[in-house]
């Protein structure tokens, strides 16, 4: 089957193609314009504002999300526009576009979108609301909370992090009532992200959820969330996960090791687990930078105070491990009021 090619088009070829009698062509030329942004603004804004009226539905939804990755505040009436779309994708992606400009004309329109009948754009309209209209958001993610639709009020949980923790706000009383209400809704990855905010403000009652995602027993199909389940029962300190963190970070017998070994690593040895903290120690002196780097990670968010001497000697050596991990882990390791924010293993090369 023939397909357009993956390379990256010219600026010239991008502007051609944009023109095409091909949507399929249209559309990826207008994803390829987004790299001429920063050079030539004003003709690939126009062009993109343009394809908000392209005939075809896909187009349109490509030219909104290339609008995003701008950030394209000079089209924002042609947005706002796009949020009526009869093509329920454009409006989802019309919708996107403008939580990522972050402008504050879009308040009224996206006030409208959150009642949609649509989920999918009641969906997007959640994530913008909060990002558009800060003074409201908690009033429009609460309401979001008893949405029938699952997806939206687990959205509508994640909002709430990155309105409050993200900020190095606490969350509101209420958003913290509500969450504690949906550990027992009827959708696991709402119940899973409910005990996750939960312990992230550093109240224990979704603790029981917690625990059952280390254990396996609850399943939630966000990755992310159960990475953040097996680290926060470390930073709980809850004595009932240590075994399933053995199996996680160790396997049976050393084998078949978890997905989220690392995390599982962390948690035990923040637990103050002797294995763990060990086998931190003696990845610090692996031969591999890769591994070094992971362990380096690892004695940080661990707060392995005996680590401390042996990270230290790595600063300035980037052929010991990467610079980056080594500043955070030493920051964290340099109080133990260090920030409790948590962090995926750094990116090494496979």
């Amino acid at each position: 089957m023939f397909r357009p090619s993956s390379l990256h088009r010219t600026l010239p070829a991008a502007l051609r193609d944009a023109r095409s009698e091909s949507a399929a062509i249209r559309a990826s030329a207008l994803a390829d314009l987004v790299g001429y942004a920063e050079g030539e603004r004003h003709q690939v804004l126009a062009l993109l504002e343009g394809a908000l009226s392209d005939r075809v539905a896909d187009v349109r939804a490509a030219a909104a999300v290339a609008l995003a990755d701008v950030r394209g505040v000079e089209a924002l009436p042609a947005l706002l526009f796009a949020v009526e779309d009869d093509d329920a994708h454009v409006r989802q992606m019309a919708i996107a576009a403008i939580g990522e400009i972050g402008d504050g004309r879009a308040r009224e329109r996206l006030r409208r979108a959150l009642s949609d009948q649509r989920p999918e754009v009641r969906f997007q309209a959640v994530i913008a609301f909060s990002r558009v209209a800060h003074d409201e958001a908690i009033a429009a993610l609460l309401a979001a909370l008893d949405d029938p639709d699952p997806d939206i009020r687990y959205v509508a949980i994640r909002c709430g992090e990155e309105q409050s923790l993200g900020a190095k706000r606490s969350v509101p009383f209420a958003l913290l009532e509500k969450a504690a209400a949906l550990l027992a809704d009827a959708d696991a990855a709402v119940r899973v992200a409910a005990a996750i905010i939960l312990a992230r403000s550093g109240d224990r009652r979704g603790e029981p959820i917690l625990l059952e995602v280390v254990r396996g027993s609850l399943v939630t199909r966000e990755m992310e969330d159960e990475a953040a389940a097996v680290e926060l029962s470390g930073e709980l300190g809850i004595a009932a996960a240590e075994p399933d963190l053995v199996r996680r970070a160790f396997g049976f017998f050393g084998f078949g090791q978890d997905r989220f070994a690392w995390q599982a690593l962390v948690s035990l040895a923040r637990m103050g687990h002797p294995r763990a903290r060990a086998k931190i120690v003696r990845d610090l002196g692996s031969w591999w930078r890769d591994r070094r780097t992971l362990a380096v990670a690892a004695a940080g968010r661990a707060m392995l105070a005996e680590a401390r001497p042996i990270v230290e000697a790595m600063m300035g050596d980037e052929g010991r491990a990467d610079g980056e991990t080594v500043s955070l882990a030493l920051e964290q390791l340099g109080s133990r009021g260090a920030s409790t924010e948590l962090i995926a293993p750094p990116e090494v090369a496979s």
